[in-house]
């Protein structure tokens, strides 16, 4: 006789009698990595003269309960409760409405106090691994649809409703460095906002990083204002930045000869198939620029299904940027500012620790709650490269819960010693133990 294999519960007996399980010994790990990194320490060091007397949690304990929460799954402040639930992993967490103070306190003043102390415990994070290889900013805006009447939401251009958020990454490792809530209805290429979001992102870096011209900035044409490339020009920062193609551009681009135009490299650095690049500078009008700026098009055969845009003729398709980068190849060049699409994947992410929808009524509430799901992206960012290796170090969210955070797990005391006993059968059991090593290697500041 066969075995019989019985899927789902049938008629077995379901219990909630047990006290000793834990379902999320994966995500612990956020937060003893910000502890080891002095996180906590810094933030509420940050927010010392917010209350007269010791609060019994401490502010900086809150925000980083709450980016825990965010990179855990949890969408609004009553997904605490996951965390609350377990205090043999996460401590004792604040109650919903201490919490909910502190979010509607936080203003613009506390906010830029806070980044300060963000910016120290980046710099740690970055001497103890987490330093990316290049310095890049990655700068876009996208819409955020609000589906009930929030403060600062307004119709936006795709005939929807919410807000505008302008953000800055850092390419290579993830750290969103800064960001702005706007209305719906703000300009993608508004220059004061983008050199308020570029201030912000430099203040996060270490001062040793920002001079010299070692930061390149990047954008898509939203960021090619004359206004935006002086600033980065007057803070010594290099440029790449999207460059509409115009009739005039399209024309320059046509007149060139076959000769100029040499073969694009893809992400490999290899000759890319169908596309090529060539340099306009000395075809268009680029006095309103600084000095040095460099206008390059790219040329390629539309993939099947593209839409072609009127300024596409002879069967291609024509993309351009300006930059006031030197000494490399017009290929390296254009592949370098071709991989700015890469901020869809920070984007995408942020929907992800919370972005897709903004919990609060409040316009600053919900700037606090902007703010948090940046410092959830750094705090995941430094978990990838300081603690993860191989697919996980590079694993969006989603799989990260499924594989490492949700794990579940059993708690035994013996004396004073306590365990937390894993799924042998777990295929990535041992990760999360090699990464737990890894953390508690890290020195936590005095």
């Amino acid at each position: 006789m066969g075995v019989k294999h019985r899927k789902g519960f049938g008629s077995m007996e379901v219990v909630a009698d047990e006290d000793r399980l834990v379902s999320r010994a994966g995500t612990a790990l956020v937060g003893e990595l910000g502890r080891r990194l002095g996180l906590q320490v810094g933030l509420s060091g940050a927010l010392s003269g917010l209350h007269r007397r010791a609060p019994s949690h401490p502010p900086g304990e809150i925000l980083c309960d709450l980016a825990t929460m965010l990179i855990d799954g949890g969408d609004c402040l009553l997904d605490l409760g996951a965390l609350s639930e377990q205090p043999a992993l996460f401590g004792e967490v604040a109650s919903h409405s201490t919490v909910a103070r502190l979010v509607h306190a936080l203003g613009p003043k506390e906010r830029e106090t806070l980044d300060l102390a963000r910016a120290e415990v980046r710099e740690r994070a970055w001497e103890a691994g987490a330093r990316p290889g290049e310095v890049v900013l990655d700068f876009d805006s996208h819409l955020l649809e609000a589906h009930s009447e929030k403060e600062g939401a307004a119709p936006h251009r795709k005939g929807g409703f919410g807000f505008h958020p302008l953000m800055c990454w850092l390419d290579g490792s993830g750290e969103a460095l800064a960001s702005l809530l706007r209305p719906g209805n703000a300009g993608a290429n508004t220059a004061a906002d983008h050199l308020t979001v570029l201030d912000r992102a430099l203040s996060q870096l270490p001062e040793a990083e920002r001079a010299g011209f070692a930061v390149l900035a990047r954008s898509d044409s939203a960021g090619a204002s004359h206004d935006f490339a002086r600033a980065l020009r007057a803070r010594e920062l290099r440029f790449s930045l999207g460059y509409p193609v115009t009739e005039t551009v399209g024309q320059a681009a046509l007149s060139l000869p076959k000769r100029r135009w040499k073969p694009a490299l893809d992400s490999g650095g290899k000759p890319r198939e169908g596309a090529w690049v060539a340099e306009l500078t000395d075809r268009v009008e680029l006095s309103g620029w600084p000095e040095g700026t460099r206008l390059i098009c790219r040329r390629e055969r539309p993939h099947p299904g593209a839409q072609l845009r009127f300024t596409d003729t002879d069967g291609h398709r024509y993309q351009c940027f300006i930059t006031d980068q030197k000494g490399r190849s017009l290929a390296r060049l254009e592949l370098r500012h071709r991989l700015h699409a890469r901020v869809e994947d920070r984007i995408g992410e942020a929907r992800e620790l919370g972005l897709s929808k903004l919990p609060f009524h409040d316009f600053q509430a919900n700037e606090t709650w902007l703010w948090l799901i940046g410092l959830a992206q750094d705090m995941l960012a430094w978990l990838r490269t300081l603690a993860l290796e191989g697919e996980l170090a590079l694993a969006k969210p989603k799989r990260l819960r499924h594989r490492l955070l949700h794990l579940a797990g059993r708690l035994t005391r013996s004396g004073r010693r306590q365990t937390l006993h894993l799924p042998r059968a777990w295929p990535w059991a041992g990760e999360l133990i090699a990464a737990l090593t890894r953390v508690r290697v890290l020195t936590a500041p005095g």
